[in-house]
């Protein structure tokens, strides 16, 4: 014996379903995390307008283009541009800041911490900045 919807119930469930399919990227994010590691990608892919796109309008003010952008990175995180391994971390709150921190394992085998300021904007999560954490020391 089979349940059948009636017509207006099916049509209205399919709907549904393309309605949630069609959602921009930025609506379907889980977390910062996820907006992070697709930086992190673009990052790999050499698109430095892709990874642009993931910061805050503040930063994006502030640099004002993808090129200038680029070059930031590239002088003062080189790391992050083709690690050998990326992991995220904990995500926490730091006063009325969401920060969410990020291992990257650079080719040459070194850690770096790094902690990633994000903002939630009407576009879905956004990173407005980062800075490096010390690593704790290694026990002997």
């Amino acid at each position: 014996m089979s349940v059948s919807m009636p017509f207006s119930l099916r049509g209205l469930a399919i709907c549904l379903v393309l309605a949630f399919s069609a959602l921009p990227v930025a609506a379907q994010d889980s977390g910062p995390g996820d907006v992070i590691t697709r930086q992190f990608e673009a990052f790999r892919q050499g698109d430095m307008e892709a990874a642009f796109s993931h910061a805050s309008p503040t930063l994006k003010r502030i640099f004002g283009s993808s090129q200038t952008f680029g070059t930031m990175v590239r002088q003062g995180y080189p790391m992050v541009l083709n690690p050998d391994q990326m992991r995220i971390l904990d995500l926490r709150e730091e006063g009325a800041r969401l920060v969410q921190r990020v291992e990257v394992i650079d080719r040459k085998g070194v850690v770096h911490l790094l902690d990633y300021d994000m903002v939630e904007t009407e576009m879905g999560w956004k990173i407005n900045g980062v800075r490096f954490v010390q690593a704790p020391p290694v026990a002997a």
